[in-house]
């Protein structure tokens, strides 16, 4: 369906739903505070449950618009951020995962409030006593805020903690790069922040300006104008050159953005990228935006008209405090719309309006483009979750290409032959059966690499790899159908080719899924419980890679002279017996792996043959004793 057949357009009503919140009222408030108080650069206010903690910030960081990883903070600070974490989810561009990056200045000024005690303890002492947490910013402080509420987030998630954290900036420059916006979205915190930008405010909007119309000297001027009305509500006065100067940049900036493609700002890492939800406001109201290019197109449509009147960019800048009252006083008046221009539908009804409050007659260039943004930014957001239910019909088609797979595992662990589910694929002839079930692994493979690219092309909606559903079917799938890769592997003789298989052979997709079940959701991780029987599939999708390798070890350990080779090639067989035996005594193994033929229970004797063999080898290597490995 498209957007336009939608019965609603909820972009307004979302924007006077937070305005009807005493939330935005009470975040100028402090932010006023913190601006206006010399030498400070954080205030913090509890106000009934709510803890309010707002940040003020030296503009000068914006002379220089570099950014750099966000793991340069190191210590920890943004671990669920960081690339380690986000491994294989991001794009990939030339086969190489793209960067979490943020603005240098904007981290070093985060890093020297953070290595503050009095910011420790303020921040420690509002999560003691609030229920929830608000933090809050103008200009640069708003995005020093955005990096304390990431921080503060990745510390809650560390400890387990539901604190709820909502963080709230006004005509703050955007912080990071495309990489920020996704790792952000696929914690599920693009929720927690609302950027609040008003129609002609230029600052929100510099790190988008072309950096051929951004140049440093235009920077600082502009950064001097803000440091010198920053006492809200002092009217701006300019020299003559000085608005030349700003004329200047305003049209050099807004015949960049026109000319400039969508493809080349979304290409390049090194771009910024807005995330989380964004307010934009205006004399007539407010709308609510949440998809990036969306974002985008809008802060570029609503400020065209300031090429008639360049001083509205400092003024609307320093001008927040009105805007705030007008939308927090405007959710009670009823909007309405002149008889002519009546629409013919809800959904155009709500398009109209929106466009009402972002100050946007319908009469001018930018209506239309508005417009069909607004339509854009819903289908885009439709599109996702149409794709997830889509996937999960298709999801259900493959279920009968599984069932073979469990029924021939099933009769594998009944047959007379006592091989086991892996090694009687592994050790299969050229039959019917086997090539069945060859055929219905790579047709599993293939949709689940689909879904992969689905993924990194961003067309499945960024939690897709947090859902139970999605968690539970991709484990059960790699606990099913990675033991026939293995198998499969060794049995074409892959592994002489190119290695074993864990280091050389395992599927991208299997180490996907590994990662979305470790970092499912807690309420998800039930605590573990003693099994009464053996497990319906091996829970280590691994184990028989494992078997292989020490397989390996047994006959090198026979052949090998060198005392050192021998403790190394002693000490991993070791380890590997006391993670198979772990398994075994929890029943976390099917009973394909004791079955009285299999690789496992064979590898079992032969290393019990071994150890009865010891005594003779504990006379050149004295380390050896009993059977297990100790330190020289």
């Amino acid at each position: 369906m498209d957007a336009e057949a939608s019965p609603f357009e909820s972009s307004e009503t979302v924007a006077s739903f937070l305005a009807s919140t005493p939330l935005l009222i009470e975040s100028w408030r402090l932010c006023s505070v913190a601006n206006t108080t010399p030498g400070t650069a954080f205030e913090s206010q509890q106000i009934g449950d709510v803890g309010y903690f707002a940040l003020s910030g030296g503009e000068e960081c914006l002379s220089f618009r570099n950014l750099v990883a966000l793991e340069t903070a190191g210590h920890g600070l943004f671990p669920p951020l960081s690339n380690n974490n986000n491994n294989n989810h991001n794009n990939i561009i030339n086969g190489e995962e793209e960067a979490v990056m943020v603005h240098a200045g904007l981290l070093k000024l985060f890093m020297s409030l953070h290595c503050s005690q009095t910011f420790q303890d303020q921040v420690s002492a509002l999560i003691e006593k609030s229920k929830s947490i608000v933090i809050t910013g103008h200009s640069i402080g708003g995005t020093t805020a955005s990096l304390c509420a990431l921080w503060l987030l990745s510390s809650l998630r560390s400890i387990s903690s539901t604190l709820p954290v909502l963080c709230i900036t006004f005509g703050s420059p955007l912080l990071g790069n495309a990489s920020l916006s996704r790792a952000i979205l696929r914690q599920r915190w693009g929720g927690n922040f609302f950027h609040v930008v008003s129609k002609y405010d230029i600052m929100p909007r510099l790190l988008l300006a072309p950096i051929e119309s951004c140049s440093t000297q235009v920077l600082h001027f502009l950064l001097q104008c803000f440091q010198r009305f920053r006492n809200i509500g002092v009217h701006v006065q300019l020299r003559d050159e000085e608005k030349a100067a700003l004329s200047s940049f305003v049209s050099a900036y807004l015949r960049a953005s026109s000319s400039q493609e969508g493809e080349e700002r979304e290409s390049s890492s090194m771009s910024y990228c807005p995330f989380g939800s964004y307010l934009f406001c205006s004399q007539e109201g407010a709308v609510c935006v949440e998809n990036a290019e969306s974002v985008m197109t809008m802060m570029h449509l609503m400020f065209m008209p300031a090429e008639a009147n360049p001083m509205c960019c400092i003024q609307d800048h320093l001008n927040y405090g009105d805007y705030v009252d007008k939308i927090s006083s405007q959710f009670l008046k009823t909007s309405f719309m002149q008889q002519d221009e009546l629409p013919e539908s809800s959904y155009e009804a709500g398009v109209a309006l929106a466009l009402q409050s972002l100050g946007i007659n319908s009469h001018e260039p930018a209506a239309a483009p508005a417009k069909e943004c607004l339509k854009i930014a819903r289908r885009l957001g439709r599109t996702q979750s149409l794709n997830c239910a889509n996937l999960a019909v298709r999801l259900s088609k493959y279920t009968p290409h599984r069932a073979e797979i469990e029924w021939y595992m099933a009769s594998c662990n009944e047959s007379g032959e006592q091989l086991g589910y892996y090694d009687a694929f592994k050790q299969r002839d050229s039959s019917k059966k086997g090539n069945r079930v060859n055929m219905n692994r790579h047709i599993l493979a293939a949709f689940w690499d689909g879904v992969i690219k689905m993924m990194e092309t961003n067309e499945l909606p960024h939690d897709f790899h947090r859902r139970a559903k999605w968690v539970n079917a991709s484990q059960f799938y790699k606990l099913l159908v990675e033991p026939l890769d293995i198998a499969e592997y060794y049995r074409t003789g892959m592994h002489r080719v190119k290695g074993h298989y864990l280091a050389h052979g395992r599927e991208r997709r299997f180490e996907i899924f590994d990662r979305w079940w470790k970092e499912r959701s807690i309420n998800d991780q039930k605590q573990s419980r003693s099994r009464s029987k053996f497990a319906g599939l091996t829970q280590d999708s691994c184990f028989w890679a494992k078997v292989e390798e020490a397989r390996e070890w047994l006959t090198n350990f026979r052949s090998e002279t060198d005392t050192r080779n021998l403790h190394f090639l002693w000490e991993n067989i070791n380890k590997f017996d006391s993670h198979a035996t772990s398994l075994v005594q929890r029943k976390e193994v099917s009973k394909d792996v004791l079955a009285k033929n299999s690789s496992y229970m064979k590898w079992q004797q032969e290393f019990a043959d071994l150890r009865s063999q010891v005594c003779h080898v504990q006379l050149q290597i004295p380390s050896l004793r009993d059977g297990s490995y100790l330190l020289p």
